[in-house]
């Protein structure tokens, strides 16, 4: 054999063994790999099984959440002035929809949405599975959304608060959020009673985020409870009508107005305007958002007086009939000087009253001890919370008559040196209608009448009240706040606003009214405020009376009040039976 064949056959065997050998390696890896699959297969089945599952379920087993409905509320007659109503919305899977870009223009379109909103807003979240893409929109587009039938666009089931009466019942409802929860006014302060509590599904989703299969309810859905406000929808219709009207016919900044009613202490109506309309707040300016009757502070001013007359009445030393020297109008007090716009000489304190004399009140004031005074208002509700059930109340300011300068006894006696609210205002104002008791103020309809706490004494007040009758009648401060068939008892105030630390403004006044009716048996109790009036007509009389009249004649025709007003006008019912003592006078004298 020729060494050449001998090496080529040599060579063959070889390359034959190794041909084998890595066939051989070829095949015994398949087979262990083969094994080690099987047996991990057969691992997984039988060590594994229950976590593997429970993975599998995570990926399409989703717990959904499902909304509760949210109360309605209601006024006293139980006319729906907040419900909720189904509606839509937008939710998408990011992750699913970026592989549909080709179907984004016609999402945009159908949703009103730009190209490059989406860009911006779905690219970031490509790898998320949920997102709402657009809260509650219309039945119309939901509709035309469904029938697209684009690959990751999913319709969620919500509810979207309506408000019936719109800007009349604004503030004192206020609105919610998106998420239906309340923001502002009785939505905020009811929030968990009104919102109830949410139940929950097990569901299975496809991978296109589609709910395919209901497995089981997890919690059952609690709806939130219904709330009776103790609001009388007609009533603040019409206060909020008439309210509206002087604001703008006196360019006004704003004004509010509160009606309470006399014996239980809820409120009939509660308005401000500028107002705004909760169903659309999209060009709501948030100053118009605040509850004025409870937030902003204000000086009373003469509303003031009957409680100075009355802490005069309860320290004995003054009766109705007791004549005061007013000066003609004009009286030095320490730093003070003390005038009034109707000059006059001789002045009963119930003609102080009438003729809302700053003189008189502030002899009242001056002669009297200083914890008496600051005891009446103090338990009157100066300078505290009312406890209203709404957010954002102001306690307003009353400082102790410890801390009184020399000029703040004086300046207090005619409505300065204290601030207070229109709903704190009308609430004080109360101690006379209801004989001498303060009682709470509350926006949810009451089904007893609440105790109150003695402020001063029955005689006092009925004394007082009879003193603000004659502010109505002729002669009177506030003439325009008369109503037709009924006795009215009110205090009429006409203030300067104070700009802080500008002080008070030139020609810059706020313009009040506070009063009840039937006075003889008060059911109504309004207090009317009107900022920063233009124009020649800003004193209270002028300005803030004339709503009163409006809204309280409308409101005893809508209660059905009884009328008390004797037919012959010119007839004054017999005044202060009950003092008896013989007439003092008090002679002028600057402290």
């Amino acid at each position: 054999m020729k060494a050449g064949s001998w090496l080529a056959a040599r060579a063959q065997r070889v390359r034959a063994y190794f041909n084998f050998s890595r066939r051989a390696f070829v095949l015994f890896t398949f087979c262990c790999t083969a094994v080690l699959l099987s047996w991990h297969a057969i691992n997984l089945q039988l060590s594994e099984r229950d976590f593997l599952e429970d993975k599998g379920q995570e990926r399409y087993e989703v717990k959904l959440p499902t909304d509760a409905h949210r109360g309605m509320v209601t006024d006293r007659n139980g006319e729906p002035l907040a419900i909720s109503t189904p509606v839509n919305s937008v939710a998408v899977n990011p992750s699913e929809l970026v592989k549909h870009r080709d179907r984004w223009n016609e999402l945009g379109k159908i949703l009103d949405l730009s190209p490059d909103y989406l860009d911006a807003i779905l690219l970031p979240r490509a790898q998320r599975s949920f997102f709402y893409l657009k809260r509650h929109i219309s039945p119309d587009v939901a509709v035309t959304l469904k029938a697209a039938g684009i690959p990751g666009v999913n319709l969620i089931d919500e509810y979207r608060r309506y408000y019936p009466s719109g800007e009349v019942t604004a503030h004192i409802l206020g609105f919610t959020n998106v998420d239906d929860r309340g923001q502002e006014g009785v939505e905020l302060s009811f929030d968990s009673t009104l919102r109830g509590t949410k139940g929950e599904d097990l569901v299975i989703r496809d991978r296109l985020g589609r709910v395919v299969e209901h497995v089981e309810r997890i919690s059952d859905v609690q709806p939130g409870k219904d709330l009776a406000l103790s609001i009388d929808r007609r009533l603040q219709y019409v206060a909020y009508r008439e309210l509206k009207a002087a604001v703008q016919k006196h360019n006004a900044d704003s004004g509010v107005m509160v009606v309470l009613d006399a014996e239980t202490g809820e409120i009939l109506a509660m308005v401000n305007a500028p107002s705004y309309n909760p169903n659309n707040r999209a060009d709501a300016k948030r100053e118009n958002f605040r509850n004025r009757t409870v937030t902003d502070l204000f000086e009373p001013g003469s509303t003031i007086k009957p409680f100075t007359v009355a802490a005069g009445l309860e320290s004995g030393r003054f009766k109705p009939t007791t004549m005061i020297d007013t000066q003609g109008g004009q009286m030095r007090a320490g730093t003070v000087t003390v005038t009034d716009s109707h000059r006059a000489g001789m002045l009963s304190v119930s003609q102080v009253i009438q003729k809302s004399s700053n003189v008189g009140v502030t002899k009242i004031a001056l002669a009297i001890e200083p914890d008496l005074f600051w005891g009446v208002l103090n338990r009157a509700g100066f300078g505290q919370s009312s406890g209203i059930d709404l957010p954002g109340e102001t306690p307003g300011q009353l400082e102790s008559y410890r801390d009184w300068g020399a000029a703040d006894r004086v300046t207090l006696a005619f409505g300065y040196h204290t601030n207070i609210t229109a709903v704190q205002l009308a609430r004080a104002y109360g101690v006379f209608a209801s004989g001498g008791l303060l009682r709470p103020v509350s926006v949810v309809k009451q089904s007893t009448v609440p105790e109150g706490t003695r402020v001063i004494s029955e005689q006092t007040a009925i004394a007082v009240r009879e003193m603000m009758k004659t502010v109505i009648e002729k002669g009177g401060t506030a003439e325009a706040a008369a109503v037709p068939g009924y006795t009215v008892a009110g205090k009429t105030g006409t203030t300067r606003r104070n700009n802080g630390s500008k002080g008070y403004e030139e020609k810059s006044y706020r313009s009040l009214f506070a009063g009840f009716l039937p006075a003889n048996a008060p059911k109504l109790i309004g207090v009317v405020v009107i900022d920063n009036p233009q124009g020649s007509e800003y004193y209270g009389g002028l300005v803030a009376a004339p709503v009163f009249s409006t809204v309280m004649q409308e409101a005893a025709r809508i209660l059905n009040l009884t009328p008390d007003r004797p037919e012959d006008r010119g007839t004054v019912p017999p005044r202060f039976a009950a003092w008896t003592q013989p007439t003092n006078q008090i002679a002028a004298q600057n402290p």
